[in-house]
């Protein structure tokens, strides 16, 4: 995609799963790419010789890390947050600090580094956000904190992507559904709960994810600001 060719990328959470993909996409794309990680070194560090990505060790649980991280970084054309985790279970007996981690990293981690990428992003900037699905759908019980960091992720992008619109810095979120990753494994416990409500009864790709927010980040969406994009095979319809 020449609309990224030597552009500075930069994804929080990029060692594994869907930021793995994204790492890939955006190198084979020829952007200068720089990844997070945090407790995956290993997979960090192959990724890294793959592609000739830059990983960098950085907690999305440490505010000031991830401040640092995106300042130093220097002037972003995209930045790409894909940092984040799940808690689940029942709210009455579910772990107070867990969830307070999970407040961290999902929802003051992506305001945050957003608001550090644009001090200095260039007109035309990039901002995007890896939700999901579960922002618009509670679908069972037990992903209440969870499903409440994602729709958080809404109304964040909707009101920065006001906040920079004038510098022409574009905001937007990625809403998958189930994706096969090590969090949710196509053979994994979820299928049965997930496939009978889905148009595929299967699970996606990281490469389809990687694939929509690759054109989020190139020329053609250059109008595309302070929306939702959802990638679920039907989940949600």
């Amino acid at each position: 995609m020449a609309g990224v060719q030597g552009k500075s990328v930069l994804v929080l959470g990029g060692s594994r799963g869907i930021g793995a993909a994204i790492v890939r996409r955006f190198a084979a794309d020829g952007a200068a790419v720089t990844f997070t990680y945090a407790g995956s070194k290993e997979a960090a560090e192959r990724l890294a010789a793959e592609t000739g990505a830059t990983a960098v060790m950085t907690d999305s649980a440490d505010r000031d890390a991830v401040i640092a991280r995106v300042r130093d970084s220097g002037p972003l054309d995209v930045l790409v947050v894909n940092a984040g985790v799940v808690v689940y279970g029942d709210p009455l007996e579910m772990d107070p600090d867990a969830v307070d981690q999970l407040i961290r990293i999902n929802i003051a981690a992506p305001y945050h580094a957003s608001v550090e990428a644009a001090r200095r992003m260039p007109e035309g900037g990039r901002i995007i956000v890896i939700g999901s699905v579960n922002g618009d759908r509670v679908s069972f019980p037990g992903i209440s904190a969870y499903a409440m960091s994602k729709s958080a992720m809404q109304s964040m992008a909707r009101g920065l992507a006001r906040d920079f619109g004038p510098r022409g810095i574009t905001v937007n979120v990625v809403q998958p559904g189930p994706i096969d990753t090590d969090m949710n494994p196509a053979d994994g416990p979820f299928k049965d709960l997930v496939y009978p409500a889905m148009a595929f009864k299967r699970h996606g790709r990281p490469e389809d994810v990687a694939g929509m927010v690759a054109w989020l980040a190139g020329p053609e969406a250059g109008f595309v600001t302070g929306a939702m994009h959802t990638i679920d095979g039907g989940f949600g319809a």
